[in-house]
């Protein structure tokens, strides 16, 4: 999973923004629950009054707290106070002016001064007992001053600080400033903070989803491409241990699965995290305590149904994508093959072979997808029991003072945000078993090397050899066969002259003409084009002077023209003309509607199999190559085509090379040089005259396909 990524380096500056992103909006997510804890405990509770310092004192209370403290604790409350008819700065005018009206200066009272957080804590603990006992006084319940001491001491501290803010409250209501104010401008003013920090979650969210698509797609992108590039660079050996089925599924369903891995990767990597750890760290710090054992029960509930989902689904997950595997390769088989279903009446056999593979994949998808659907309602219940816990536990310390409602609240909030953290991951633990096979599917295809490689330092070709194609003592094997399928071969083909091999199916025919090209590498011995070893010089140069026509006509989808001008895009029609005329096409080229501009579709799936062929050959023409190579590439076309299309290219590639594969005798009667094959081993060599009176492999075969007479004629 991590070599996959790695090609995350290509998106980096957007890893980078999504990260930091993610760390602001767990930031933002976490800052929430105190602001609605505010709103609650200070905001309707305790009528937008923050602590127990109050802001505003009137000469009766500063008497009063004479009664309270020494002379030069006195002193220092006092010390914090400022007349309203005094300099005021811009921070306290704007106090007094919020407070006591824009006529505060007819007033005669204090306004506290423009002090720091830390400040306000000490003087919130150091007006403690005098706030109370004005408030009790007012209230005309203040007992003897030693008593009530006594009293304020053994209060919880929870209902101390509640009873402070009462008792500012009502020095507030004493000094008839209106508390609704109050009240109402705190409500507002951390409810738009609120909102502000909304807004940037939100903000922040959008773009993270939009960066993480982004990466992701781009992610996909690239590892297509390099698989790609991979596949392209393959020899014939690579693309039989990886079968094409199992090629495009690397390149479509693995893809998408680290693509939709991707997209919520960030979020569980650095969000999540982030939320359980700060949401247990603010349940610890910002709230009362009392109820963090209900977060511990919690998140050990969490990780045990997330961990036996883990155990129970990973196995599948392995298989799953062996049987995408094995459904897109038995689909393709038969789509392939259907005219040869169809003629054997085999439709219901490959209608049961289909289900098999098609039942596997359901049934791995459906228990993994009710793995899934067991593992949502398993964490929801978990979370509305401990939902039921905390408000049957905080309802009980609420009542006993140890708690506020907007603690609780804001509890809640934090329990919540942790769960859904552990939701993320739980999720990505289903996801990552899937997404790592398909990881270790990629990484198979890219990290396999192909066989066969240019040196590193390339020869060129012998221009005084042009054309010249030798077979030294060449022998081959399959990767992984057991015998030769070549052994010992050796001829030369001529430049001007036309060399033809026959022999029986199976015979080794078409691994010569694939060792030519270097499709596959010789196991001992050499083949040498234009002098040289096809070893020592690059692919791409040996593949440029060779004109190959495959046993099978592929065509590609696009048009008849860019089709013949498939070897370059710039080629003049005059080119492209001459070669349709040489490989016998013009007749029903011009028959079409659009001539060379007709539409030929995938596989060539809308012209006849003699057309196909005449096109892949007129396609060899068109390149003009030094060597020309027809691997049976005549089957398809009636002996009068066969005929004129080998007269014409012999004018054509009057100094070429030639090699033909043919089953059909008549095809090379003509040939310079006919090789006979048997079992991979030359059983004969010559021309046809020669090879008729002298081999009797050949013999046999040429008398299979045509009488004594004409073969006598010939």
């Amino acid at each position: 999973m991590f070599k996959v990524l790695k090609n995350l380096k290509y998106s980096f500056w957007s890893v980078l923004v999504i990260v930091a992103l993610l760390v602001l909006q767990s930031q933002t997510d976490l800052a929430l629950p105190e602001y609605t804890s505010k709103i609650v405990n200070v905001g309707i509770q305790a009528g937008g009054i923050e602590d127990g310092v109050p802001e505003v004192l009137g000469e009766e209370q500063i008497l009063m707290i004479q009664q309270f403290y020494s002379t030069d604790e006195i002193q220092q409350i006092k010390n914090n106070y400022i007349k309203v008819t005094d300099n005021l700065n811009k921070a306290e005018e704007n106090r007094a002016k919020e407070l006591l009206g824009e006529n505060y200066k007819e007033k005669q009272l204090y306004i506290l001064k423009d002090i720091d957080k830390d400040e306000r804590a000490e003087l919130a603990k150091k007006m403690e007992m005098a706030v109370l006992g004005i408030a009790a006084s007012q209230q005309g319940s203040l007992q003897t001053l030693g008593q009530y001491k006594n009293q304020i001491e053994n209060i919880e501290p929870s209902i101390k600080e509640q009873a402070t803010v009462a008792g500012v409250k009502a020095i507030y209501q004493k000094l008839n400033i209106d508390t609704d104010s109050i009240q109402n401008r705190y409500i507002f003013k951390t409810g738009l903070q609120m909102l502000g920090i909304s807004l940037i979650t939100m903000a922040a969210a959008v773009t993270i989803m939009l960066l993480s698509s982004r990466v992701a797609a781009k992610l996909g992108k690239n590892l297509r491409e390099k698989i790609f590039k991979k596949v392209i660079n393959f020899s014939n050996k690579e693309l039989r241990e990886f079968s094409t089925a199992s090629l495009i599924t690397r390149s479509t369903n693995d893809i998408q699965q680290i693509q939709q891995l991707l997209a919520i990767l960030f979020r569980v990597v650095v969000y999540a995290p982030i939320i359980a750890i700060g949401g247990f760290i603010k349940v610890l710090t910002s709230t009362d305590n009392v109820l963090a054992w209900i977060i511990a029960v919690v998140i050990i509930a969490t990780l045990f149904v997330v961990a036996t989902l883990f155990i129970i689904v990973m196995p599948k997950f392995k298989k799953l994508q062996t049987y995408v595997d094995s459904l897109n390769g038995v689909a393709r088989e038969i789509l392939t093959g259907l005219p040869v279903i169809r003629a054997f009446n085999k439709e219901q056999k490959e209608e049961e072979r289909f289900d098999v593979a098609n039942t596997s994949l359901k049934k791995a998808n459906v228990f993994v997808n009710r793995a899934m659907s067991l593992m949502m309602p398993l964490l929801i219940l978990i979370m509305n029991c401990a939902l039921i816990l905390v408000v049957w536990f905080g309802g009980h310390s609420v009542d006993e003072g140890v708690l506020q409602v907007g603690d609780m609240m804001a509890f809640i909030q934090y329990m919540m945000q942790i769960v859904m953290s552990f939701l993320m991951i739980s999720m990505i633990s289903i996801m990552l078993p899937r997404a790592s096979v398909s990881a270790k599917r990629i990484n198979e295809v890219l990290e396999t090397e192909p066989s066969i490689k240019d040196k590193k330092e390339t020869k060129t070709f012998d221009k005084n050899k042009k054309g010249l194609v030798e077979f030294r003592n060449v022998s081959f094997r399959y990767p992984d066969a057991d015998a030769e399928i070549l052994e010992d071969i050796n001829f030369v083909a001529e430049p001007g002259k036309t060399t033809a091999i026959i022999g029986s199916t199976g015979s080794g025919k078409s691994t010569i003409i694939n060792l030519i090209p270097r499709f596959y590498d010789v196991t001992s011995g050499s083949v040498l084009v234009d002098g040289v070893n096809v070893k020592d010089v690059s692919q791409k140069a040996l593949r440029n002077i060779i004109g190959l026509v495959p046993q099978k006509g592929i065509l590609f989808s696009g048009t008849i023209e860019s089709n013949i001008k498939y070897s370059d895009e710039n080629m003049s029609d005059d080119v492209m003309i001459d070669a349709a005329e040489t490989a016998q096409a013009t007749e029903f080229i011009d028959s079409k509607e659009k001539t060379y501009q007709e539409e030929i579709s995938q596989g060539g799936t809308n012209v006849s199999g003699g057309q196909k062929q005449r096109l892949s050959i007129a396609r060899a023409i068109a390149k003009d190559p030094e060597i020309y190579i027809f691997d049976d590439s005549f089957s398809a076309l009636d002996f009068k085509t066969d005929s004129k299309l080998r007269e014409a290219l012999k004018e054509k590639a009057k100094n070429k090379t030639i090699i033909i594969v043919a089953q059909r005798i008549s095809t090379i009667l003509n040939a310079d040089q006919i090789i006979v094959l048997e079992e991979g081993k030359i059983v004969g060599k010559g021309t046809h005259q020669e090879l008729i009176k002298e081999n009797e492999i050949y013999r046999q075969i040429a008398l299979s396909q045509l009488s004594e007479e004409e073969l006598g004629g010939e």
